[in-house]
């Protein structure tokens, strides 16, 4: 599994981070979403980083990330690097890989926004990709979860926006 930055908050602040292992499938950081939900201090961000670290996930390097490092050093002389998107490019570029192997891996890749569920985001045929919230269904309708309406609302009680997206649409 491939968490975006979307559904790694949403669950932080719901104190359920650890649903991600429910289903038993290794759960990998791609290095920018990584970076995106550490870099700044947040409600999460350091709940986040003990998490990864904790459970010794492997995180996956990318192009996308290297790139956005050596752009952040050369910042001083060419102004900010772009920001907006990259952990998506970075999943992206990992499931695109993916494809690419000899023998390819299946890779789930957990989103939560809105632009990513009506997008073209192109998603090779041995990877898959899910809304938090269905996500959160799944896990309830396996009898591993009691209910996906209480991470929800414990989510928003902490103070995450929740999205309203439903996807797959009803």
């Amino acid at each position: 599994m491939l968490p975006d930055a979307g559904p790694l908050i949403t669950l932080a602040y719901a104190d359920a981070l650890d649903l991600l292992l429910r289903p038993g499938w290794p759960v990998e950081m791609v290095d920018m979403v990584l970076h995106e939900v550490t870099r700044s201090s947040t409600p999460t961000s350091e709940r986040l980083a003990q998490w990864v670290r904790d459970r010794q996930l492997a995180v996956v390097p990318t192009r996308t990330f290297q790139r956005y490092q050596q752009a952040q050093s050369r910042a001083v002389q060419q102004g900010a690097p772009r920001k907006s998107h990259l952990g998506e490019l970075a999943i992206q570029e990992t499931m695109n890989g993916f494809a690419l192997m000899e023998a390819p891996r299946t890779g789930v890749f957990l989103f939560e926004d809105h632009k990513i569920a009506r997008a073209s985001f192109l998603v090779p045929d041995n990877c898959r990709k899910i809304s938090t919230r269905s996500f959160l269904l799944f896990l309830e309708h396996k009898g591993w979860l009691d209910s996906a309406a209480e991470i929800e609302r414990r989510a928003v009680l902490a103070g995450r926006a929740f999205s309203r997206l439903r996807f797959p649409p009803e």
